[in-house]
Parts: C-alpha cells; structure tokens; sequence
C-alpha cells in the first residue's frame, strides 16, 4: 500500500496531495464546487463511490478545512475548498487535450458566457507561457533540502 504522506518532499505539490490526492477526492470536491452538490447521499449517488470511503474523504475534508460539516449529512466547501477550483479547471482543460478521446464533456463559463480558463499569469505581464516561467526558491526551502537534490534547476539555484 502506498503512503499517505511525502515526508521527504519540501514541496507544497506533495502537501496538496496529502490532502487532496487520494482517489475520489478531487471528484468528490468537483462535485461541490461546480454541481453544489452537499447532501452525503448525492455524493454517494452521483460518484458511485463506497459509503465508507466517502464517509473517510468528508471527514478528513472537515479535519482540513477545506468543508464544513453543517446538520446530519451536509457538507458545504469553505473558502480553502472553493480555492481549489482553478486547479481543478486546469486538470480538467489537461484532460481535455491530453487524456480524453471526445470533446470535452463539460465546459466552464463565466455569467457573461465567456469561456473559463486556467492561466498562468505573472503579476507585471498578466498572462504567460509556462516557458517563461523559472522557479526560484522561496524562504521556505531548507539550505540542506536543496543541497540534495540532483536536477539541472536545482543546480542553477545553488550556483
């Protein structure tokens, strides 16, 4: 069985993944976000998915702070849950292009009915291509963390 944690990661894609990265989580959220979707049962309904496994990802959502728990079978998304939905919508337009044999089978709009898309934007240029985008490290990184680590961009980093 896998491990449910990247110890060894300093990595803010690892910690997002302890969180959301078990199987049927990031559905489970979809389907809160965009199809507002609350009630145990509806979950359980429109997802397929085993009650206790359901039960395990709601709860561990509670426990994290990205939903609420709101009566006996409710759960609504906090502001930490409703932040997911960019990524969300940058998985679904990757599976788009790259995963699925059809159209895409849903489409996000905006209430003026323009397409919704996931960019990556720098906050001088506005939007960017992810070839100009460089990684740099952050007051976060442990000297030693990266001292280990053996790829180009690390190398360049420490230089």
């Amino acid at each position: 069985m896998l491990g449910r944690t990247y110890d060894t990661q300093v990595c803010s894609i690892a910690r997002s993944l302890e969180i959301v990265g078990e199987r049927w989580s990031l559905l489970i959220i979809r389907d809160a976000l965009f199809a507002r979707v609350t009630r145990f049962g509806d979950f359980l309904a429109n997802l397929g998915i085993a009650t206790n496994v359901l039960a395990t990802r709601l709860d561990a959502f509670v426990e994290t702070g990205i939903m609420e728990r709101r009566g006996a079978a409710d759960y609504v998304l906090t502001d930490k849950g409703r932040a997911l939905a960019t990524a969300l919508i940058a998985l679904t337009e990757w599976g788009d292009e790259w995963a699925s044999p059809i159209d895409p089978p849903i489409l996000y709009t905006h209430t003026c009915g323009g397409a919704v898309h996931a960019v990556t934007a720098c906050e001088n240029c506005g939007v960017v291509s992810t070839e100009e985008t460089a990684v740099a490290i952050g007051p976060g990184m442990p000297p030693e963390y990266l001292a280990s680590r053996r790829s180009p961009a690390a190398r360049e980093m420490r230089a």
